[in-house]
Formats: structure tokens, C-alpha cells, sequence
């Protein structure tokens, strides 16, 4: 590795115009597509969030009536899960890095993982299209039998989650092939990167998962479609059922979301520690316990909707089973930075915000899986409040760590430190203003999706507001920051933070075939042979330094 060797041909300039974009069968530009349509999805989900706050701050109507408030809402919960949380770290940054990360060329199969990218602009317009023709007011869960009666674009929205499905298994089963197959010389599943087992077991879950979630929404179409009674009382279907269906993928899904972020996490936490990873094997092992327990938890959603008494006992003693290879991961992570070089760097600032934020939401998750106490606390905003600790907390945070992470990778450029530390601490300032009193107005009994409210509980929506008017200040800066960079940022070097994953070994940006011939992987997580080298702004391997 030469730490400041650029190349000139490079995936960014090998090909110009839109046909070599659209139509590439390159991962990293694939990646990179996915990562603006995520970022672009990602702002239209927060500026519906931004209506729903500004709409409950005061009692009654502020800027909306009572059925554009439903529909707004839905819309906000449809495109931050289908179109940024899910897809969010898996698609944009697992088809950049994971294949770098592996020394290959490409992924196994790269007009399937194209095909992928296609499908999941397809949904994404079927989306788009629901919302002009009849934004739905069902929430994004599209509950029977309301779904099944009400006027808005339910099968046009259904049908573009039905089709993101498929592009979610594409994505899943190259992931699957691609590990197993091309792994390089030295790279046993014991030196395999922590961020691709977790892709690795986020895969399995979108493989086997996804299509239960599929087959239930095409069947949702169909009763609404041709009339048959499958979820409606009223034409002799069961809502619960579709509850049981939905479920079954939709629990899972959550894991398809944070166990991304999981995998974020050890690289960020063992690299800017200065640390090699403690317990590499129970991280490892944990991912795959949690994919697999996370099969079989889905009925703690449904305490209230008259499962037996038994039913939901074992569903409780199952939920707190997943608290347990959670916990090993957050063990080791704080392992890992005991008696760290700790360096504050934005990513780590992101990192250090999901340890806390994640913490709080997996805490607060005991309480909705205690029988007793879920009863009082259900649809109520504890539930809200808990759900964006775990998934924006979780998800959201540790996709801007992983951002800032491989940003210098990805386009070759710098950011400025110092406006990258300032959004990091004004999304977590912004992020608990908004969320941690709705953990209190929750708990006193604040109903969720309510469009309007008991004066008494209007201190706690003021400052939840005033939280989402900061957080969306911090995103302004965050992009303006970047952005900039791809102008202005000093050049990066090829290993700017001292990691010893492969994707580093090349140059930044990468070349278009990545490496010229297949690197020898080592302990990815081994950085005492790492040295910092002034003149370039980044590290060398200490041989090359001390030949140099």
C-alpha cells in the first residue's frame, strides 16, 4: 500500500455521463447511487417529520387538518423504513465497501446487484406516485381492516413495498454468495471483518424473512382488488392474521436495520481506539444469534390483541432472550475502548452517540416486553419515543458514522473536522430534545398517531419541536459540510484513519478494478503495524515507513 498514491483511473472518472451511471455494473458506483437516493428519501422522511412536529405544536390544528395530519404521518413512517432505514447501510455502504473489504473485483453476481439498485428505483416511484394520486392514512404498518375499506393509494403504495422486497432478497443473496465464495488468500470466516458478518447475517434475515412480508401485501391487494375475504371481518378474513403475517417480517426487518449499524460500530469503535477488537468471536456469533432469535419474537406486538395467556408468556421470555447477544456487543465494545487511544474524530463522536442513544432504547425496550407493564404503555408515545432511541438512535446515527467513515474512501476528499463535530453534537442534543420527553408524556398516557391532545401535555410537544427545528439545523450542516468537501476538502489519503480492513489498502478513491491482484488479508483488526505519517495526513504500513 502506498499511502498517498492516487490514481488516475479511478471508479469516479472511468466512464462519464448518465448511461455509465445508471447502467454500470461497478459496486461502487451502484453503491454510491444507492447512497444518494437513500440521503434524498432520508430528507423527504424528515420533512414530513418536520410537518408532523410543527402540526403538534399546539393543541388542535396549527398548519393541517385531522386527515392530511394521518396521511402525513404514514408518509413520514413508509419512506424512512422502506426507502432509507432498511436499504439505508446495507445497500449503499455493504455494495461499496463489502467487495474492497474482501480484495475482490466485484460482487458475485453484479447484473443481479444492478437489477437490485433498478428495483428499488421502481418502488421508490410506485411510492412517489401513491402520494400524488392519495397519500394513505393507514400508518405504515397498513393494518387491516382499514386498509382494506379506505379510499387513499393503499395498492399503489402496498405494491412499491412489494417490489422494494424484491430488491431487498437480490441485495441478500449476492451478499451470501459473495462472502462465502470470494473471500481472499488468509481470510478465514475467524479474520472476516465484523461489518460483514454483520451483513453476512443481515442477509440471512432478508433472504428468508422478505418474502412473507411480499406475500402478505399481495394479498392485501388482492382483497381490496377482487373482494376476497382474507384479512376483512366482513367478508369472512381475520385482521389478525394479517397482524401474525406482517409481523413475522416486520420484527426481523428491525434487525435487518441495526445489525448494519451493529457492524459499523466494531470498525469505528476498534479504529479510533487505537485497539484491536475485544471478543472478535462473540461479536461475531452474536450478529447470527441475533438473526436467528429475531424469527422468533413477533408476537410481542400484538400483547393486546387477544393472543392466549400462554402465548404471550413465551413471546415475553423469548423477547428478553435477544437482550442477550445485544448485550455481549455492547460489552465488548466497551472493552475495546478500556484503556483506548481514543481519538474524538467524527466518527467516533457518531459512535459514541449510538453507545448512549442505543443503550437507552434497548433499556427502555424491557418495559414493552414485560407483559405488565406493556398493557399500560401500549400506543402510547413511550412506544414512539423507544422505536426512534433503537432505529434513528441505532440506524440513523450509526449510518452518518459510517458516512463520515468511508466519505474520504468514497470520493477521495476531506471534510472539515471541526463542522463535521459541531452536527454530530447538535444531532445528539437535537435527537434527545426531540424524543426523551416523549418517554415521559408516553408514560402519563399520551396517545401516539393522535392528532390533537390534552393541554397538560403540551409542554412535552413544545420541546419535542423545538429538539426536531435543531436536529434539522444539524443536517443542514452535515450536508453542507460534505458537499463542500467535494470542492474544497484537502485530498484524502488511502488510509486516513489507521484501519486495517482491506478497502484501505487501495487507493482513495479506489481504482476501478479495486486492486490490481488480490490482496493477502491479515487480522483485520491488528493496527500495531500501522504508523502515522505527518507528510501525507494518514498511515503507512510501519515496514513502508521505516524503507521509506
Amino acid at each position: 500500500m502506498n499511502g498517498s498514491t492516487a490514481v488516475a483511473d479511478n471508479y469516479l472518472s472511468h466512464g462519464r455521463g448518465f448511461r455509465s451511471w445508471f447502467f454500470t455494473l461497478d459496486h461502487k458506483r451502484i453503491g454510491v447511487m444507492y447512497l444518494a437516493s437513500i440521503f434524498f428519501f432520508l430528507i423527504l422522511g424528515g420533512f414530513f417529520a418536520m410537518l408532523i412536529r410543527t402540526e403538534l405544536l399546539t393543541p388542535g390544528r396549527t398548519i393541517m387538518d385531522a386527515d392530511t395530519y394521518n396521511q402525513v404521518f404514514t408518509l413520514h413512517g413508509a419512506v424512512m423504513i422502506f426507502l432509507f432505514i432498511i436499504p439505508g447501510i446495507p445497500a449503499a455502504f455493504g455494495n461499496f465497501v463489502l467487495p474492497v473489504m474482501l480484495g475482490a473485483k466485484d460482487v458475485a453476481f453484479p447484473r443481479l446487484n444492478l437489477l437490485s439498485y433498478h428495483l428499488y428505483v421502481v418502488g421508490a416511484i410506485f411510492s412517489v406516485v401513491s402520494i400524488l394520486l392519495g397519500a394513505v392514512d393507514t400508518g405504515w404498518t397498513f393494518y387491516t381492516p382499514y386498509s382494506t375499506t379506505t379510499h387513499t393509494s393503499v395498492v399503489s403504495m402496498t405494491l412499491g413495498a412489494f417490489i422494494l422486497g424484491f430488491s431487498s432478497i437480490f441485495t441478500g443473496i449476492n451478499f451470501i454468495v459473495t462472502i462465502h465464495r470470494m473471500r481472499p488468500p488468509g481470510m478465514s470466516w475467524n479474520r472476516l471483518p465484523l461489518f460483514l458478518w454483520a451483513l453476512y447475517s443481515t442477509a440471512i434475515i432478508q433472504v428468508l424473512a422478505t418474502p412473507v412480508l411480499g406475500i402478505t401485501l399481495l394479498l392485501l391487494i388482492v382483497e381490496r382488488l377482487l373482494g376476497i375475504g382474507i384479512f376483512d371481518p366482513a367478508l369472512g378474513g381475520d385482521p389478525v392474521l394479517y397482524q401474525h403475517f406482517f409481523w413475522f417480517y416486520s420484527h426481523p426487518a428491525v434487525y435487518i436495520m441495526i445489525l448494519p449499524a451493529m457492524g459499523v460500530m466494531s470498525e469505528l469503535i476498534s479504529v479510533f481506539s487505537r485497539k484491536h477488537i475485544f471478543g472478535y468471536k462473540a461479536i461475531a456469533y452474536s450478529s447470527v444469534a441475533i438473526a436467528v432469535l429475531s424469527f422468533l419474537v413477533w408476537g410481542h406486538h400484538m400483547f393486546t390483541s387477544g393472543q392466549s395467556d400462554l402465548g404471550n408468556m413465551i413471546f415475553s421470555a423469548l423477547t428478553f432472550s435477544v437482550a442477550i447477544p445485544s448485550a455481549i456487543k455492547v460489552f465488548n465494545w466497551l472493552a475495546t475502548m478500556y484503556k483506548g487511544s481514543i481519538r474524538l474524530d467524527t466518527p467516533m463522536l457518531y459512535a459514541l452517540s449510538f453507545l448512549l442513544l442505543f443503550g437507552i432504547g434497548g433499556l427502555t425496550g424491557l418495559f414493552l416486553g414485560a407483559l405488565a407493564t406493556d398493557v399500560h404503555l401500549h400506543d402510547t408515545y413511550f412506544v414512539v419515543a423507544h422505536f426512534h432511541y433503537t432505529m434513528m438512535g441505532g440506524v440513523l446515527i450509526a449510518f452518518l458514522g459510517a458516512m463520515h467513515y468511508w466519505w474520504p474512501k468514497m470520493f477521495g476528499r476531506m471534510y472539515s473536522e471541526k463542522a463535521g463535530r459541531l452536527a454530530a453534537f447538535l444531532v445528539f442534543v437535537g435527537f434527545n430534545l426531540t424524543f426523551f420527553s416523549q418517554f415521559v408524556m408516553g408514560s402519563q398516557g399520551m396517545p401516539r398517531r393522535y392528532y390533537n391532545y390534552l393541554d397538560r401535555f403540551q409542554p412535552y410537544h413544545v420541546l419535542s419541536t423545538i429538539g426536531a427545528y435543531v436536529l434539522a439545523v444539524a443536517f443542514v450542516v452535515l450536508a453542507g459540510n460534505l458537499i463542500h468537501s467535494l470542492f474544497r476538502g484537502r485530498k484524502a489519503p488511502a488510509n486516513p484513519w489507521g484501519s486495517a480492513t482491506l478497502e484501505w489498502m487501495c487507493a482513495s478513491p479506489p481504482p476501478h478494478d479495486n486492486f490490481a491482484e488480490p490482496p493477502e488479508a491479515g487480522d483485520p483488526y491488528d493496527l500495531e503495524h500501522l504508523v502515522y505519517d505527518e507528510s501525507i495526513g494518514g498511515y503507512v504500513p510501519r515496514t513502508a515507513r521505516e524503507g521509506a
